[in-house]
Parts: structure tokens; C-alpha cells; sequence
């Protein structure tokens, strides 16, 4: 077992997920495409994250918060790179609190965590997206000084768009 990282708060630690995490990681993200109202869109399988995440290559990198010993939290990331700033960047995929939990301050100390680890690794940045209804997440980033990308969208391509455009691709 790793090693669990003491935090301000009494009774709740951090630790880097393991592989007998994934029931845990997957019933958070479970909930949270409960809570976003993208039930339609999720199609994760305990095979699949134990596949890309604890697999020969690793596609991201997982925080588990823990309040009394009990899975509480999770964040999960990756690096990317800022041509800009000719660095890498740690970009923030998902961070999740189950709902009875939240408003313990839980979402702030992993964040805050993260920001450390972005720091201690050199990086240039943290980044996430949030989706613009969600007005309580929009709110608490700005409270923590995080500054919305105006002019900037995310595009996406999936399924049968994203064959398509392959598709197109010939040697």
C-alpha cells in the first residue's frame, strides 16, 4: 500500500490509487455522470479502467480521498504539454466528492494537493473544464483564484465522427 498524505482537515487523507481501487474509481465515476446528466455517454468498465490506468501504459494518474478510511474523493489527471510555455502541465480530468461529503472542504485540499504536485514536478500549469451550468463548481474555483478561459471552447471529437475523420487519413 502507498504511502496515505496527511491533510489540514481531521480524519481525511490522500493517497495515489492502486489497482484494487477500481471499484471505488468506478462508482465515482459513475456518480458523477449521474450528476452531470451524461448517464447516456458513460461507458466505462472496471476492464477498461484497469486496462488504461494500472495497464503496461498508464493514461492517467488517480487521487483517492480518504475520510475515516472510507473512498470519499477521487482526482484524476494527466500531463499535458503548454507550447507556450515550453513546459509540461498537469490537466485535471475529473475531480468528484460523493454528495454527502461535500462542503467538508475535501474538493479544496485535493486541489490544493494537486497544485503542490504541479509545482514539486515543474510544471507550468493546472488546468480543468467545468461544465457552465454547474454554477456551484464555477463559483468555488473562483474562490480559489482560477480564472475562466473566455474565448476558449473545447471541441470533441467521438464515435462515428472521430472514424470518419480517420477514415479520411490515407498514406
Amino acid at each position: 500500500m502507498n504511502t496515505l498524505i496527511k491533510t489540514k482537515i481531521e480524519g481525511f487523507q490522500i493517497r495515489f490509487a492502486e489497482k484494487n481501487d477500481i471499484p471505488s474509481i468506478y462508482d465515482f465515476i459513475k456518480g458523477m455522470a449521474v450528476y452531470e446528466n451524461l448517464e447516456h455517454q458513460f461507458a466505462a468498465t472496471e476492464e477498461l479502467l484497469e486496462e488504461h490506468l494500472f495497464g503496461e501504459t498508464k493514461a492517467a494518474e488517480i487521487l483517492i480521498g480518504l475520510y475515516e478510511d472510507k473512498a470519499v474523493s477521487m482526482a484524476l489527471f494527466f500531463k499535458n504539454f503548454s507550447t507556450f510555455l515550453a513546459k509540461p502541465g498537469l490537466y485535471l480530468e475529473d475531480l468528484f466528492v460523493v454528495e454527502e461529503m461535500r462542503g467538508k472542504g475535501f474538493g479544496k485540499v485535493m486541489l490544493s494537493y494537486l497544485a503542490e504536485l504541479t509545482v514539486q514536478r515543474n510544471y507550468g500549469r493546472l488546468e480543468w473544464s467545468v461544465l457552465d451550468w454547474n454554477t456551484p463548481a464555477v463559483e468555488f474555483y473562483k474562490s480559489i483564484g482560477a480564472e475562466p478561459m473566455k474565448g476558449w471552447t473545447v471541441q470533441r471529437l467521438t464515435g462515428k465522427a472521430l472514424n470518419a475523420l480517420g477514415e479520411n487519413f490515407s498514406l
